[in-house]
């Protein structure tokens, strides 16, 4: 009678246990479904705001909330009377609107000297500086504008990240509750793919907003330095010049007689055989 209650005693610990560890496991189950779920439920909202950005007739509750994202770029070319002027003019310009200078080069050409600046300028102050830097310009070489309108990219880039870090916190809460070394390691390995794709898109969005909030402009300005007509030179100029030329002159007779050389060798000993023939005869 004794051996019997134990052995019953002992089934019903074995299935109490047995009951608990699968409601556990079934608490994983669920949490992971949950989980998936509202992963599901907010894509389907993220691509709604996407399809109400790139949609061209926004509605008046959409447009309020949506602020353009715009980068402005730049491409100027002129010419100038006073190049030192011109980049007093863009220095004082640099200060008024807070620009910075991303890179400042000068150098000189056949028939003009140049300098050329990539500017980086604030979005507020675009048209301002365009404006002002065109004041005394005659007509410009080159000017190229370009509005560039990366709104829906950027709505989307960041609502993709809110979605990731949704699911991000979905697993982290998943990973308390789970009790298996192998889950663990799983989930483990989803928060890791996870977080590598926050920071790609943290990495567009923050490259995106850097590309609004400063505008790209390169200005090319020069100043031709070819020679006036009717200009003079000098009798010393001419003298030297002449005496370079004629030294060039008997350079390149005597290397086109090397490079020859061979033939002349010829038509020596071909004049040399033919006198003596004639001396031959005539005695």
């Amino acid at each position: 009678m004794k051996n019997l209650f134990l052995v019953i005693c002992i089934a019903f610990f074995t299935f109490s246990s047995c009951k608990k560890e699968k409601a556990s496991e079934d608490n994983i189950v669920m949490a992971a479904s949950l989980s998936e779920k509202e992963m599901d439920y907010a894509v389907e909202a993220d691509t709604t705001a996407v399809e109400a950005v790139s949609n061209d007739n926004y509605s008046p509750e959409t447009a309020d909330k949506i602020t353009l994202q715009i980068i402005k770029t730049g491409d100027l070319r002129f010419e100038t009377n006073d190049l030192e002027e011109t980049y007093q003019k863009i220095q004082a310009l640099v200060k008024k609107y807070k620009i910075s200078i991303q890179n400042d080069s000068e150098g000189k050409e056949s028939y003009s000297i140049y300098r050329n600046f990539v500017l980086r300028v604030p979005n507020q102050n675009f048209d301002a500086f365009i404006k002002e830097i065109a004041t005394g310009v005659d007509y410009f070489d080159r000017k190229e504008i370009t509005v560039t309108d990366v709104t829906e990219e950027y709505v989307d880039v960041n609502s993709r990240i809110k979605t990731k870090k949704a699911l991000e916190n979905r697993y982290l809460e998943l990973l308390k509750k789970a009790n298996k070394v192998s889950e663990m390691l799983e989930i483990e390995k989803e928060l890791a793919s996870i977080r590598e794709e926050i920071e790609a898109k943290e990495g567009r969005l923050n490259y995106l907003k850097n590309r609004v909030a400063m505008s790209t402009i390169t200005i090319e300005v020069y100043k031709n330095i070819e020679t006036k007509g009717g200009a003079t030179v000098s009798f010393g100029n001419k003298f030297v010049n002449a005496i370079k030329s004629g030294f060039n002159a008997i350079s390149s007779f005597f290397i086109g007689l090397i490079k020859v050389w061979p033939f002349i060798i010829i038509l020596v000993a071909l004049i040399y055989f033919i006198k003596k023939r004639f001396k031959k005869k005539n005695q």
